[in-house]
């Protein structure tokens, strides 16, 4: 059943995707219009730890697969239930969306494990090619740490359609981009060619209240908004110029609210109007029973004195230096606690 909300939010020219994975959510959300999704640990682990999934673990327990094959073995099946359901998306939309993401092993950058540099880079080009094999609507999410920005241009020459996740920044978004597309080009066929660069928004606003303390109360909480604005801008310049069939886009990630201060539309509302918004299911439920009618912002900047202000007081390689570790903690520890859930369901 559709929902007046979320339909304004679609005509405004975004595309919902649901960040989860989560079967019934799924249904729900391709009920109000979602034409796509993403998975991560967290996600998985939330599925495992809610019970729902305790007669699959056992399947595959049973199969005498270890904790962690299982964690890989239900993520990779949940995936294609979703990727199933999104399928008709896909098909309809020429490959524009019902797309759904998959994360390479987070503990690829596990700071215990503490893997060199270049064994990282191989790994990722080989569990991206194992994971997209024989998938048509898979998206593998690679992070824009220095290993996973050295394994796109392989990957994409190699034909895996990349999400380009953990991005903060104008320098991460770009030498992504510039290496996706080196790679599309090495592979030569470009009719397939699909990819997209999550930019992470709430978690910048969260790093300005710590760590910028003296941005007036007008620039405070603004900063996400402002940073991920311009980065889709330079995307679309860079595309514009570099016209490829399908549409290489942003996904507004990170769009759930972290203050409680903040409507929980906040984000969803500034960044309407164009590519991808990858929302909690809780965001998309605030959405949905908001009654707000949603208009073009993607494309609006505050005035030139903010931009200004924030220019001057935001160290952007403070920035990406904090939020990079605190992100590859998020992605590490989340992966652990999910093979432990596994050993814990074990029968």
């Amino acid at each position: 059943m559709s929902n007046a909300s979320i339909t304004s939010l679609i005509q405004t020219g975004t595309k919902l995707y649901l960040d989860s994975i989560d079967p019934d959510l799924v249904k729900i959300n391709l009920d109000w219009g979602a034409v796509g999704a993403t998975s991560n640990p967290i996600i998985i682990a939330g599925l495992v730890d809610s019970g729902k999934f305790d007669e699959k673990i056992a399947v595959l327990s049973r199969g005498g697969s270890d904790d962690e094959t299982i964690a890989w073995q239900l993520t990779d099946q949940l995936v294609r239930e979703a990727q199933d359901a999104f399928m008709p998306v896909w098909e309809r939309t020429g490959g524009d969306a019902g797309w759904v993401s998959f994360e390479l092993d987070p503990l690829i950058e596990d700071p215990e494990l503490n893997m060199p540099h270049d064994q990282r880079v191989k790994r990722y080009i080989e569990l991206g090619l194992q994971w997209s094999a024989g998938h048509k609507n898979r998206m593998n999410k690679i992070p824009a740490t220095a290993a996973g920005l050295d394994a796109v241009e392989s990957l994409a020459a190699a034909g895996v359609t990349l999400n380009v996740t953990l991005t903060f920044t104008m320098q991460q978004y770009e030498t992504a981009r510039d290496r996706v597309w080196a790679g599309a080009q090495r592979h030569g066929d470009l009719s397939k060619f699909k990819s997209v660069y999550s930019i992470f928004v709430s978690r910048v606003d969260q790093y300005t209240a710590k760590h910028a303390p003296t941005l007036s109360s007008a620039a405070q909480g603004l900063v996400g908004i402002v940073n991920a604005k311009q980065i889709w801008q330079a995307n679309q310049t860079f595309w514009k110029t570099h016209s490829t069939p399908l549409a290489q886009e942003i996904i507004f990630a990170s769009t759930g609210t972290k203050s409680a201060s903040d409507p929980k539309t906040k984000y969803v509302a500034a960044l309407a109007g164009s590519d991808i918004q990858t929302n909690p299911p809780e965001t998309n439920e605030a959405v949905a029973a908001s009654g707000l009618q949603f208009s073009r912002q993607v494309d609006q900047l505050p005035s030139a004195e903010l931009l200004a202000e924030i220019s001057s007081k935001v160290n952007m390689q403070h920035l990406h230096d904090t939020l990079m570790e605190e992100g590859i903690a998020k992605f590490a520890t989340p992966q652990k606690k999910l093979i432990e859930k596994i050993a814990s369901k074990r029968v």
